[in-house]
């Protein structure tokens, strides 16, 4: 037995001590299901321990931090930049066992939840109270909280409501020496350092969250949601900034190209006619006369820009229909395809036309599928290159192809990723956007927690080895479907 792998089978000794031989997995074949996020990066760890508290995360961290191996903390594993895929010799620590949520406090509109609570499990937890949590990320039904924290998630609501980082008021953190921390409170302010916006977001670099306290928003008194229908994607682009330029922000304001209409077709049937080009899923809530009013100055403004049918509808039910192909579109992709890339960047509203545009040119150039489905209001952009991963040589195009959308997202103003992260697919094209005495300075961040090193390392930053920033052909060996 290797130096290596003897010190690898004292640390699984120590965490099988403290989480029992059931939860740490090491073989083979079980960790295979650990190696790959939503992403089409993947590696296998070495080995996963699932801890059921968080005393014992913190001790688990504490004994992988004495023996000198790193972690690589994983939620739901749903997220879409490979910040949850594992790199060499790495330990997985995983927080799906930690899904209560503690305590919920009316008066205060805030709740006390363990990293592992689902998404939308908390707003369903919490609906007979008449409270919520906003944020709500396409895979809300099986995306983990604590993953939202690391990611700093957003949704189709952040445009008028913001992204996670503006509803969380503070968590309880695991450092990598396993010390137990608060970073934040329970209240909206917190006197000092603002550490709890320098965790959320963080991507797994800085530590572990293992209790979150988040801000609950009241029900609105009426929602209603929109599908508008256009014959061109230049007059669903103009619809938006059109909308946004009249003062109206709605609650959400989505859009589904031609591509994703023909994926979410067969799979939720919303009928959409054969020559629709794009589809706006707009939503807007509040009091009942705000949601009137908005409603017919964005109707009126469809209608001006020659919308072929619009639907509103204030029924819960119908509502959920109309959502339901907007929120399983990714998903629906593998009726197109088996593989997809997702491109998370962002551009200005009033870019979005000239942007699309040059998608499409990109698309044509490298004889590639692209559907976009994204957040139009804010202009966070999700460009999906679907693909087959078994033909030789189509995953190393994919990437190129989406290296050139991203570099198109910075050159028009934008940025590199809206919600997504940065993880290993967009390390390679930090430089475009910070120069070196940025990511020297952000690189000061992690020490200062202690996480030299130790959380998720390679990640974020470029990597200066041989190997390459992102994507190297380790990393890829595999598949990975979309269904």
């Amino acid at each position: 037995m290797t130096q290596i792998a003897s010190q690898l089978s004292i640390v699984l000794s120590r965490l099988k001590e403290v989480v029992g031989d059931r939860y740490v997995v090491d073989r083979t074949e079980d960790l295979l299901v650990y190696e790959y996020d939503g992403s089409i990066d993947r590696h296998l760890p070495a080995a996963v321990v699932i801890p059921g508290s968080a005393q014992e995360i913190a001790r688990c961290v504490a004994i992988c931090s004495e023996a000198g191996v790193p972690i690589v903390p994983r939620g739901s594993g749903t997220g879409l930049s490979g910040g949850a895929v594992p790199t060499e010799g790495t330990i997985q620590v995983v927080t799906s066992r930690l899904r209560k949520i503690l305590e919920v406090d009316t008066e205060n509109r805030v709740a006390i939840v363990e990293p592992g609570v689902i998404n939308a499990d908390l707003s369903a937890a919490i609906e007979h109270l008449g409270l919520h949590y906003v944020p709500d990320p396409s895979s809300q039904r099986a995306c983990s909280i604590g993953g939202n924290v690391a990611e700093n998630a957003g949704g189709p609501h952040c445009l008028a409501y913001g992204v996670t980082t503006n509803h969380v008021l503070g968590m309880e953190v695991v450092l990598a020496n396993g010390e137990m921390i608060w970073l934040g409170g329970e209240q909206r302010e917190t006197p000092g350092y603002d550490l709890r916006g320098a965790f959320i977001g963080s991507e797994g670099t800085l530590g572990i969250a293992t209790k979150i306290a988040v801000r609950l928003i009241p029900i609105p008194e009426a929602i209603r949601t929109v599908a508008a229908v256009f014959n061109s994607m230049d007059m669903a682009s103009k619809t938006v900034s059109d909308i946004i330029g009249a003062g109206v922000i709605p609650a959400a304001l989505e859009m589904m190209d031609r591509v994703t209409i023909d994926a979410v077709e067969p799979t939720y049937h919303p009928g959409y006619p054969a020559e629709a080009k794009a589809v706006l899923i707009i939503e807007v809530d509040g009091l009942r006369e705000t949601v009137e009013e908005q409603s017919e100055q964005i109707e009126a403004i469809c209608r001006q820009n020659r919308v072929a049918s619009y639907e509103a509808s204030d029924d819960a039910a119908r509502r959920a229909e109309l959502w339901a192909a907007r929120k399983g579109a990714i998903g629906a992709f593998g009726n197109l395809r088996p593989n997809y890339y997702l491109v998370d960047g962002v551009v200005p509203r009033t870019k979005l036309q000239e942007v699309l545009a040059k998608v499409a040119e990109i698309g044509a150039e490298f004889d590639l599928t692209i559907a976009n489905v994204f957040h139009a209001g804010d202009g966070n952009l999700h460009p999906s290159i679907l693909f087959d991963e078994r033909i030789p040589g189509e995953t190393e195009k994919v990437i190129e192809a989406g290296g050139r959308i991203l570099k198109l997202c910075v050159e028009v103003g934008g940025a590199l990723s809206g919600e997504h992260g940065i993880g290993l697919e967009k390390q390679a094209y930090m430089p475009l956007v910070f120069n070196e005495d940025d990511m020297r300075s952000m690189g000061r961040l992690a020490p200062a927690f202690g996480a030299t090193g130790h959380f998720n390392p390679s990640k974020v930053f470029p990597a200066d080895n041989g190997d390459g920033p992102a994507f190297s052909k380790a990393r890829r060996s595999g598949t990975h479907d979309v269904v």
